[in-house]
């Protein structure tokens, strides 16, 4: 379908030349997401004219390591990368003169003397590419590399400052910021030391994601929402981000191919998913209007919805929050391995080293389930709940606004068959698109009803897949665009409202730690949390 007079948007602001400097860049995100997703900006023509690729870390396998001509062996990977994992399938035309601009420097994170080899092939790149100095730096690595690559980084002359008129230096940070309050603080101040606030951008690809930015489009480019988004015509919101897979991946005879055990184990789901993901969709579900679309303008916005989250406090947590992890079931008739047995195969057998005590019987959670308040006078008793699990029956992320039910009078007047409600659904995956749910006549002389579906799926309205969400936010950090990254004070509030939740579980430990069977929608638990109020759970 060819789109009909598209309207512009709010003034996008142009990529500007760069280079684009991925540390870790032969790691499995650089391998499947990032390159790929440059790959793809390629191909649709919107990378500035002046820009390259330098990928700087240790080689992530031996080839790597062994190769005599590092560049040659980055583009192979790369390569391999965009034909398994690119929204748009390889193009030798597009391959060759994407190819041309990928680079690799081989060397240790902690290592002064290789920063040093770095800085050298930027300037060669930069020469031969014509770009004036300009550097994106995304750190692709963990959490404990990121202090000593900023640092090295500033200690190395790389890192231009914020006033810069010619050339600029931005860094992107990898989630998560920390694993609590406190390890949060260091990472930002850790950053801060080299990068000033408005060169970082903390990176959440879920709000790269098309649905997630319609969002804001929805709201307040349609006059029939904004009247009706309050407690006055709400009843709840449901947000919903459901995993098939689990943390670890089996061949037939049930050896392990893969695995995050090593991620995961003490982190888990309220970590991984609600104190980032979650938290900032509900954000731009909850948020008041702003006055514009400058960045700081429409964060201001989202943080003051976590400012407005009603606190957990020690006796409310249970009642609120609902923790599960995944026991031996089926996933499409296949028989699949517990949580636990994933964590003790990990240490066994994977990396065969000694299994941590904390770890013999983890109280890691895999699903989370819970109920939030926003306080303010828009939102005033209307409950969000949110919900992420591994191993649920289907891959489905969405956001679902349920308005309060008629009157029970005139077509509700019978209570034994009341009408179901009008429900606004926002699907991020894997189906982008959204749905209204209305009540309406089945043809004939009766007066019957029919819940019907108004659709909306943007394959078939535009006749391409949407961008992915990494396209995206690495083309807006070449723009200098900041609305769709997290700013310092969000992160340290989001952690604020998770924090008491993890301390009162550290408490309990495996006491108290429902669990649910692979391939269910999780424990019984979670159904009587949201069952307590008169609502259920959506069947996605």
């Amino acid at each position: 379908m060819a789109l009909e007079n598209p309207v512009p948007g709010g003034g996008a602001r142009p990529p500007q030349p760069c280079v684009l400097v991925i540390f870790g860049g032969d790691g499995h995100l650089s391998w499947s997401k990032l390159l790929p997703a440059v790959y793809n900006l390629n191909v649709d023509g919107v990378l500035p004219s002046h820009f390259a690729v330098v990928c700087f870390g240790l080689p992530s396998t031996e080839a790597g390591t062994k190769a005599a001509d590092p560049d040659a062996y980055l583009r192979d990977r790369a390569k391999d990368g965009i034909q398994r994992f690119s929204r748009q399938p390889l193009n030798p035309g597009h391959w060759e003169d994407f190819a041309r601009s990928l680079f690799f420097v081989p060397g240790s994170f902690g290592d002064a003397a290789a920063y040093e080899k770095l800085k050298a092939r930027l300037k060669t790149v930069e020469a031969q590419f014509g770009i004036p100095g300009s550097r994106v730096y995304y750190l692709a690595v963990p959490p404990g590399l990121v202090a000593a690559s900023v640092s090295h980084l500033r200690d190395a002359g790389l890192v231009s400052g914020p006033d810069e008129q010619r050339a600029f230096s931005r860094v992107i940070v990898e989630k998560p910021i920390g694993r609590d309050l406190k390890s949060a603080r260091e990472v930002i101040q850790n950053v801060a030391a080299a990068f000033a606030e408005g060169q970082t951008y903390r990176i959440d690809h879920y709000l790269g994601k098309e649905t997630v930015q319609n969002l804001l489009v929805l709201r307040f480019a349609n006059s029939i929402f904004e009247p009706l988004w309050n407690q006055k015509y709400i009843d709840h919101v449901q947000i919903t981000v459901a995993e098939e897979e689990g943390i670890s991946n089996f061949d037939e005879d049930g050896k392990m191919t893969s695995s995050r055990v090593g991620y995961y184990e003490g982190v888990g789901a309220l970590r991984d998913m609600v104190q980032n993901h979650m938290l900032q969709v509900l954000c731009i579900v909850a948020m008041e209007p702003p006055h514009s679309l400058e960045p700081d303008v429409v964060r201001d916005a989202k943080v003051n919805v976590l400012h407005c989250l009603r606190p957990m406090r020690p006796g409310t947590i249970k009642e609120n929050v609902v923790r599960a992890q995944y026991i031996e079931g089926y996933e499409h008739g296949r028989r699949v391995k517990g949580y636990r047995h994933e964590v003790r195969q990990y240490f066994e057998e994977f990396v065969k080293k000694p299994i941590p005590p904390e770890s013999v019987h983890s109280a890691t959670e895999t699903y989370v389930a819970l109920r939030a308040f926003v306080d303010n006078w828009r939102w005033a008793g209307v409950p969000f709940y949110l919900r992420t699990g591994k191993r649920l029956p289907k891959r489905a992320s969405e956001v679902a606004i349920q308005f309060k039910e008629v009157p029970q009078v005139l077509f509700n007047a019978n209570p034994e068959t009341p009408l179901e409600p009008t429900v606004l659904t926002l699907r991020v995956q894997p189906e982008e698109g959204l749905a209204m749910r209305l009540v309406s006549k089945l043809p004939g002389p009766k007066v019957r009803f029919y819940p019907v579906k108004m659709e909306f799926n943007y394959i078939s309205a535009f006749g391409r897949s949407s961008p992915e969400a990494y396209e995206r936010l690495i083309l807006d950090v070449m723009a200098g665009d900041a609305t769709n990254f997290m700013r310092a004070d969000a992160v340290e509030t989001a952690w604020k409202f998770v924090v008491p939740i993890l301390e009162y579980w550290e408490r309990e430990r495996a006491r108290d730690l429902p669990e649910y069977q692979c391939g269910t929608w999780g424990p019984i638990e979670a159904d009587r949390l949201i069952e307590r109020d008169g609502r259920t759970w959506r069947t996605l």
